[in-house]
């Protein structure tokens, strides 16, 4: 009888230090995905407001709060470190965008012409990154100033990350997209024509068009 007891007593120990021990590696393996995600959202944020920077439109707290944002990170407060990163990156957005309303009202004023409007900067190096929000596709954020400013330019993401997009209609809040900074005229050209001539579509279906467009 005691050493049935004893048995059942050491299964019962190695039960609770296994589920601890399960536990741990549960919580560690989750901590590094929170980690990744905040400094995938920093450099999101920094490459949003380096392109404000080049457009000579930078808000003055954008870059404290990517800072702050930093601290967050190394103190292991990654949710807060998304937090104030996904912030950045918004405001960084906004002031390109305020820019180039700005200069579109001065246009229709006919305070400056068409050809003393500058156009967007390309930003420093082949590519940024673009973290998706509820709500957005890609022919939203294609025409965001800060990406293309053309909606028809969309294929050029939907190539760029034919990783990570299965259906080009369904894309999702949290993923990050690479963005091609500099395309060549004739990538520009075929995502364009792409663009104009698919055809119909089906959320959670591939087109076939749009195969073929990532085949050539």
């Amino acid at each position: 009888m005691k050493t049935l007891k004893a048995l059942r007593l050491t299964a019962l120990l190695l039960l609770v230090v296994g589920f601890a021990v399960g536990c741990a590696g549960t919580t560690e393996e989750g901590a590094g995905a929170d980690q990744a995600a905040a400094e995938a959202a920093i450099a999101a944020a920094k490459s949003a407001n380096a392109k404000a920077k080049a457009e000579g439109y930078e808000w003055r707290d954008t870059g404290k709060l990517i800072k702050k944002a930093e601290e967050a990170l190394k103190a292991g407060k990654y949710e807060d470190a998304i937090k104030l990163a996904n912030k950045a990156k918004r405001q960084a957005e906004l002031a390109v965008e305020q820019k180039y309303r700005e200069l579109d009202r001065l246009k229709r004023l006919g305070i400056i012409s068409e050809s003393e409007a500058p156009a967007p900067v390309a930003e420093t190096g082949a590519s940024s990154t673009y973290e998706v929000v509820r709500g957005d596709n890609l022919w939203d954020i294609s025409a965001k100033p800060t990406i293309y400013g053309n909606p028809y330019e969309w294929p050029l993401i939907y190539k760029a990350n034919s990783d990570k997009i299965k259906d080009a209609d369904l894309i999702y809040p949290g993923q990050v997209f690479t963005i091609n900074t500099n395309p060549s005229a004739a990538e520009v050209d075929a995502a364009i024509r792409h663009a104009k001539t698919r055809g119909s579509w089906a959320l959670g279906v591939v087109e076939e068009s749009d195969m073929a467009y990532l085949a050539q």
